[in-house]
């Protein structure tokens, strides 16, 4: 396919690559996305036979399924990124996707938290490598006009690998036990890295907004990256606002599983299928609906990017609270869903105005500074934030520590409504700086 006639001619990305070529694209890195993600919630679902198995406690619990993790996460992904800016982002996701799978399956020789953990780091640096580069190529192969529903089909990989993680994590880990889960869901990993080594072409930067630049090799450091997004008040606020909004979702995510087996004592295949189909399928349609609707509101005024996010909070957290206190299952279940199709509207639009505060040349960086500061608080303080409270409860509240836990949890979502309007405040004169801010 050649690309050079829409490079010329400034024309959008459907003439460089036909459609069907680039929803293959889209589906294949959608499903590494959620690979990632089946690898990472595995560990959710069988956190309970895993304390159990090892005497852990919910605090060490926050610490395998956030801390530990992000931090290596979040560490390894600026150079990763610095580095598919100026390298083929293809190659670095399919080694970045094996290297995940293999560490997911070596989790399950571990014999102690120590092992686990340092298993756990493994698949953290490997993940690393998956979402910046892919970021980055959705926006070469789709135009602005396209790009926000683009990157929110791909972000329903995070609750499409969420549902597969529950469902197969808690039937496989009640026949099979939760150490051959890790093998079981690790391996396949390795096999679609190499279909998409083979299949996925890697497009020229710039090539969505019609300015193809084959010559990638000047593109800014860490730091002059860092500085150029900081400079932009929008950027300041959408990434704490969306670092507060996973700060939730992790934090009482991760618990729910936990939850569910000990407030209403929930078999693990039980809750696994429960959370799969509403969590799972419900966070699934959130990112599609964000998308879809910062995409077509936004064409009208830009500040919807981040207006329907900060709509999104508060109601959210209103039908969130009764969850934790409803006694019968499928009303709790069914109350359950409508919040989590609200917390999940809020990553397609920040990747979307990250990406356009900056050059073509920087998008992988500017997707792992976002996710620098969205996974340090969110995934590294949300879990250990209420696995802590839930532990600092238990002698005075029992197992309804763990309730108010995920409640405290819960309240911060109003802080991430309060950072989304104050981005949507700033958002239009920084778009207007954008043509004239050098880096």
């Amino acid at each position: 396919m050649s690309d050079t006639t829409e490079a010329k001619s400034g024309a959008p990305a459907s003439i460089g690559y036909s459609s069907p070529y680039r929803a293959y694209v889209l589906f294949i890195l959608t499903l590494v996305y959620t690979f990632n993600f089946i690898d990472r919630q595995i560990l959710v679902i069988l956190q309970d036979s895993i304390k159990l198995d090892m005497g852990l406690s919910d605090s060490q619990l926050g610490l395998l399924g956030g801390t530990t993790f992000a931090i290596f996460y979040v560490t390894a992904g600026i150079p990763i990124a610095r580095w598919a800016d100026r390298s083929n982002r293809k190659n670095i996701v399919s080694v970045s996707l094996t290297i995940w799978s293999a560490m997911t399956a070596v989790s399950g020789l571990a014999m102690n938290f120590w092992q686990l953990a340092l298993a756990r780091i493994g698949v953290g640096i490997g993940e690393a490598g998956g979402s910046p580069p892919a970021h980055s190529m959705i926006s070469d192969y789709f135009p602005p006009e396209k790009r926000s529903f683009a990157l929110g089909i791909y972000s329903t990989g995070v609750y499409i690998g969420i549902t597969l993680g529950y469902l197969f994590g808690g039937v496989l880990g009640s026949m099979y036990g939760w150490r051959n889960v890790f093998f079981l869901l690790g391996m396949p990993g390795i096999l679609l890295a190499i279909i998409m080594y083979f299949t996925v072409k890697e497009p020229p930067r710039g090539l969505g907004d019609g300015t193809a630049d084959h010559d990638h090799n000047n593109g800014p450091s860490f730091f002059e990256a860092m500085k150029y997004m900081w400079s932009f008040k929008s950027f300041r606020y959408l990434s704490l606002a969306a670092a507060f909004a996973s700060f939730v979702g992790y934090g009482t995510g991760n618990f729910m599983p936990s939850f569910l087996a000990r407030i209403h004592e929930m078999s693990i295949t039980d809750r696994s299928i429960a959370l799969g189909l509403v969590g799972g399928l419900g966070g699934a349609a959130g990112m599609l609906l964000g998308g879809y609707l910062t995409q077509r509101l936004g064409r009208k005024d830009i500040r919807w990017f981040m207006w329907v996010p900060a709509i999104g909070a508060p109601i959210a957290l209103i039908l969130v609270l009764p969850v934790f206190f409803i006694d019968d299952i499928p009303t709790m279940l069914g109350m359950y869903i409508t919040p989590v199709i609200l917390s999940a509207l809020y990553l397609p639009p920040c990747i979307a105005m990250a990406h356009a505060l900056v050059p073509a040349n920087m998008r992988a960086l500017a997707s792992a500074i976002l996710f620098f500061i969205l996974n340090l608080i969110g995934l590294g303080l949300g879990p250990l934030f209420v696995g802590a409270i839930s532990d600092a409860l238990y002698p005075y509240m029992g197992h309804d520590g763990l309730r108010y836990a995920l409640v405290i949890g819960s309240l911060v979502g109003l802080v991430s409504m309060v950072m989304f309007l104050l981005a949507a405040k700033h958002l239009p004169a920084d778009m207007k700086r954008v043509s004239s801010t050098k880096i």
